[in-house]
């Protein structure tokens, strides 16, 4: 009997998360467009009920785009490389964004999403 070789099992494939993604594109458009404002909208994360029930009754609306960057009047919504789905309240607020003339990307990680920034990008 020979002597069995176990080979050790691949790692999965990790990819960053959603958080990490948006921390970094945050960074590469705040200096490569250091005149143009961009901020978050925060409406994801764990809170307590009553955390949740006080900024709806702000006006914090499930839904609403990661990013906005006002002087291009443009939005953006960080997924995933891989695995990130919208959800259906995430879809309406991208339809009525863009029906009011506004442009909404859906960024899978940051490459995807600095490149197609790069393609709407507008001059001040």
């Amino acid at each position: 009997m020979g002597i069995a070789i176990l080979k050790p099992k691949p790692k999965p494939e990790t990819q960053p998360s959603e958080h990490l993604e948006q921390v970094r594109l945050v960074s590469w458009f705040r200096k490569t467009y250091p005149s143009v404002r961009i901020f978050a909208i925060p409406n994801g994360g764990g809170r307590s009920m009553a955390q949740g029930a006080a900024l709806k009754t702000e006006g914090v609306s499930p839904g609403v785009p990661d990013l906005f960057v006002p002087a291009w009047s443009l939005w953006v919504e960080m997924k995933r490389q891989t695995g990130g789905v919208m959800s259906p309240v995430q879809r309406d607020w991208i339809e009525y964004l863009q029906s009011i003339g506004h442009t909404v990307i859906i960024g899978r990680g940051f490459d995807d999403a600095k490149a197609q920034i790069e393609g709407v990008k507008k001059p001040l």
